[in-house]
């Protein structure tokens, strides 16, 4: 049995991985990163720092990147309530340049997103107490962070919940047509 199912988005590079958890009466247990079978499924990533936030349902955080020199891929996943998670492809060059693509994740679900370097990323809170973890292949820089509005008309991110809560710095990043990004596609 496979430890883990991969499922392409539509945004190249940009994936939904669902780890196979064992269940029983006692609860379940799960490999969330395995190296070894990373590698077999062509994803060979090192992970250098790990983060957690918690949001009260509302919470939107985001959209997030570093700049190409010290681009930072990203494995998020929800251990705890649900959020919508997305990616954002800022790869000049890239077929889907500005394309969104979202996903619900939750601790009930399991499922996980990777997103490459070279995606801007956010998320919005379903339910309060939601965890997010994600593994990054980066330290953060604060003099390579950036992101791009959460709400950017051009991009039409389609957030499920009506009513947003976000801070003062997310809410006044650039749109992306005025945002700092510096990445390449490679096929």
């Amino acid at each position: 049995m496979e430890k883990f199912k991969v499922t392409r988005s539509p945004l190249p590079g940009l994936l939904v991985i669902e780890p196979h958890a064992f269940a029983d009466d006692r609860g379940f247990f799960m490999e969330t990163y395995n190296r070894d079978a990373f590698s077999a499924l062509g994803l060979n990533l090192t992970f250098v720092q790990d983060n957690h936030s918690r949001s009260k349902k509302g919470v939107v955080r985001g959209m997030h990147y570093q700049l190409a020199a010290a681009a930072m891929g990203k494995l998020v996943s929800c251990s705890h309530g649900a959020v919508f998670d997305v990616g954002l492809d800022l790869r000049k060059g890239s077929p889907t340049f500005g394309q969104w693509y979202g996903e619900r994740l939750s601790g009930a679900d399991h499922k996980m997103l990777y997103l490459p370097p070279g995606f801007a990323h956010g998320f919005m809170a379903l339910e309060d107490d939601s965890d997010v973890l994600y593994k990054c292949t980066n330290v953060w820089s604060p003099a390579h962070e950036r992101a791009i509005v959460w709400n950017d008309p051009a991009v039409g991110i389609k957030w499920p919940l009506g009513q947003a809560i976000v801070n003062g710095k997310d809410s006044q990043a650039p749109l992306l047509k005025d945002a700092e990004t510096d990445f390449v596609f490679r096929s």
